[in-house]
């Protein structure tokens, strides 16, 4: 017996070095001398698995427990254990490969063994593992462990072995379509809801907004609120993820669930502001959002400076950007009033429970400031979310690409690392050092705040505004001497912001008493770019029925834009023109739109058949193409187009555009401007009917506006991004010399 024992610990030390043949040897000298004894065959068929002989494995254990015939269930019990310890033993060891394989064995040998098949599925999820994921294979390890947890009473089960296997398929496999329903029978097991929800939420976030898979994300939010229906954080991220997914009427109406439970004023305005969304990004709920936003707008005139004060920083960014939706139904300086108002109160918060990064970035400003010195190049930072495949993205490159790396040097600062975007990957490759906020700081925004402090960046260049909260946060915290604003919308309304980038006609001239930043006007333009990739077109008329000769109005804005009263003035101009049609184009729900546009019609007297609703196109590059099917772009009101408009004046059609006070109602104006171009630019609402009709009839003032259109891009700033990034430069060194010359 004392050989027995010496033999199997001798393979037992061997398995334990990975010299699976020794202890291959060793198992076999100890059967040899007591073959009655099963466990040395379970080390064994154990030893046969790891050095790769599986057949040898199995057939070992099975020619065992065939024989076995008084309580065969304790004798598998036994290697079971063996299976599990040596499994264990594998994965402390790095072997993940082996320890799969053996808990592989297990399962097959025993699949109702709950924490096997558990551990199973975490290491086919493995780093190692997950590049050879058989998904077919994985769906059945859900479906039966989700049998036997929906077998269970509540809390029986490990629930921080649950929790990491969901960890586990939330990192690897959060699409496969068994994982809701998995996480629905995980529920019960775990006492707190808390814990669930914070396994889940983050890689829900991730995937709706770093992988663009919204309802992916939409449907693990959904999962989790069958245990706990009435979580208001879960709701509103539910909400955003369904309108992301095109799957509007959701989207409102869990928005409205949330309004409907919230109780403190922060988060009714937020519950309303994702109510709003869903009603604008539909395209056909005019009315109901003209309700809502009435409400809205006297729920943000009650955000004082001390009801912010104190508040958990999420609660202060969506405060942050609650009145992104002001200029979308009316074109008054009340709107900047009352988003300064909402914008300060939050950065004050901000400042106040980041005093102490604050303090020390403000102490090294101000010696920055008194040292009265310039260095030989400055250091820029630009922080965005959109420097992606994104109409930011897009327009900024020219920027980018001209500046003078002699005098400046460019570090980016970005919100989601997107491994699969090209023009993501063209940026980084234009800047001296890149960072992301998700991959590089966990999504810590007072980490980016500080890396852009140690990078003693000079000129902190904003391209998100208010379409970001957690850009705002990082801004308000001023973690370098001069930040500004430019491209991304109108301004923040922050005093950590010090500019405005604007130009003559973007913002009228008294704009400046009411805008918190310093307006910094350029030249001409504030914004140009060299020229757009251009595709092959995918429309033409005789696809949308349309005769040879009809004149032909596209309106190509998403949903957010369309006002009902412009809506209404674009059916006067088709209503007016002879043989004339408008094109419907834009990111809307198709039911809800058209209907939008029919009612109008309807009450006008346009017949229905005049209008056609264009689906999306496949890429920026054949939208553009596709642009040219129109004879006139009629522009949207109080918020013109903007990347649209440039995309139409590149492609050499003419525009018709009603040019208001705000910002957002003065885009169209001052690319127009800046292109040559003043036929189509009306003041008031008759002026644009009037614009409608008559380049709609005059067929001679269409050609000498496609013309002009051709011949500005030889000649016109909004076509020359050299230029154009001269002038920034040169605003960029105004700025810190000014900044240096303050006592």
């Amino acid at each position: 017996m004392e050989m027995f024992s010496q033999q199997i610990e001798q393979g037992q030390a061997a398995l334990q070095l990975q010299e699976y043949d020794r202890a291959i040897q060793s198992f076999q000298a100890a059967i040899e001398l007591d073959p009655q004894q099963p466990f040395a065959y379970w080390y064994l068929g154990i030893a046969f698995l790891l050095n790769g002989q599986e057949e040898e494995g199995q057939f070992t254990w099975l020619a065992v427990l065939s024989e076995v015939e008084d309580n065969p269930e304790i004798v598998l019990d036994e290697l079971l254990l063996l299976l599990d310890n040596q499994a264990n033993l594998c994965e402390q060891q790095g072997a993940i490969q082996n320890a799969w394989l053996l808990r592989r064995h297990g399962y097959e040998l025993c699949p109702t063994t709950l924490e096997n098949l558990l551990r199973l599925i975490q290491l086919s999820l493995t780093p190692d593992q997950s590049k050879a994921i058989d998904f077919e294979e994985l769906e059945g390890w859900l479906n039966a462990s989700q049998e036997q947890l929906q077998a269970l009473p509540p809390n029986t089960v490990d629930a921080e072995l649950l929790l990491s296997t969901l960890q586990s398929l939330l990192a690897y496999a959060p699409e496969i379509p068994q994982l809701p329903s998995w996480i629905v029978a995980v529920a019960p097991q775990i006492a707190n809801p808390l814990l669930l929800m914070a396994c889940i939420l983050p890689k829900a976030v991730n995937w709706a907004y770093g992988f663009r898979q919204p309802k992916v994300a939409a449907s693990l939010i959904q999962a989790y609120l069958t245990i706990d229906p009435q979580n208001l954080e879960m709701l509103g991220h539910l909400a955003s993820f369904y309108q992301d997914a095109t799957e509007y009427d959701q989207g409102i109406q869990i928005a409205q669930e949330r309004l409907a439970l919230s109780t403190t004023l922060p988060d009714v305005i937020y519950s309303s502001h994702l109510l709003l969304r869903g009603l604008l990004s539909a395209g056909g709920y005019w009315d109901t959002a003209c309700a809502t936003m009435q409400q809205h707008r006297e729920w943000l005139s009650s955000i004082k400076p001390d009801l912010v004060l104190g508040l958990h920083s999420a609660h202060t960014l969506r405060l942050m950007t609650a009145s992104y939706y002001l200029p979308y139904f009316s074109d008054t300086a009340e709107n900047r009033r009352l988003q300064n108002q909402v914008v300060q109160a939050c950065q004050d918060n901000i400042q106040h429970y980041s005093q102490a990064a604050v303090q020390r970035y403000q102490q090294r400003h101000r010696q920055k400031q008194a040292s009265h010195a310039s260095p030989a190049k400055l250091r820029i930072g630009y922080i965005s979310h959109c420097l992606v495949k994104h109409s930011v993205g897009w327009l900024a490159r020219w920027l980018i690409q001209h500046h003078d790396r002699d005098r400046l040097t460019l570090y980016g600062y970005l919100m989601h690392h997107r491994p699969q975007d090209a023009l993501q990957d063209w940026y980084i490759n234009q800047f001296e050092k890149t960072y992301f906020l998700d991959r590089d700081f966990a999504d810590d925004t007072t980490a980016m705040a500080e890396q852009i402090y140690q990078d003693e960046i000079d000129i902190l260049i904003d391209l998100d505004s208010i379409t970001l909260d957690v850009t705002c946060e990082i801004l308000a915290m001023k973690p370098a001497p001069i930040q500004v604003s430019w491209l991304g919308w109108d301004a923040i309304g922050m005093s950590a912001i010090d500019y405005f980038i604007v130009d003559p006609y973007v913002l009228p001239e008294q704009a400046q008493s009411y805008y918190t930043e310093k307006l910094w006007r350029l030249p001409e333009t504030y914004i140009a770019v060299d020229g757009f990739e251009v595709g092959v077109p995918t429309l033409r008329r005789s696809d949308l029925a349309l005769p040879e000769d009809a004149v032909v109005y596209l309106t190509a804005q998403r949903g957010y834009k369309r006002h009902r009263e412009t809506a209404k003035l674009q059916m006067q101009v088709i209503h007016a023109v002879p043989n004339s049609y408008l094109l419907i184009k834009g990111f809307a729900d198709n039911q809800s739109i058209q209907q939008f546009f029919y009612e109008i019609a309807d009450e006008v007297g346009v017949p229905r058949d005049r209008l056609r609703f264009l689906s999306g196109t496949p890429s920026e590059a054949v939208h553009r193409a596709n642009l040219r099917i129109a004879d006139v772009v009629l522009d949207t009101y109080p918020y013109n187009g903007a990347t649209t408009t440039l995309e139409t004046l590149w492609m050499e059609v003419p525009i018709v555009t009603w040019v208001g006070k705000q910002f957002a109602a003065r885009n169209s104006y001052t690319m127009m401007m800046n292109a040559g171009i003043t036929e189509g630019i009306a003041w008031s609402a008759e002026e644009y009917v009037e614009w409608g009709i008559k380049l709609g009839t005059d067929l001679d003032l269409r050609k000498q506006v496609v013309w002009k259109l051709h011949q500005s891009k030889q000649f016109s700033p909004l076509w020359n991004g050299k230029q154009f990034t001269q002038e920034i430069e040169k605003a960029l060194i105004s700025m810190w010399k000014q900044f240096t010359s303050q006592t």
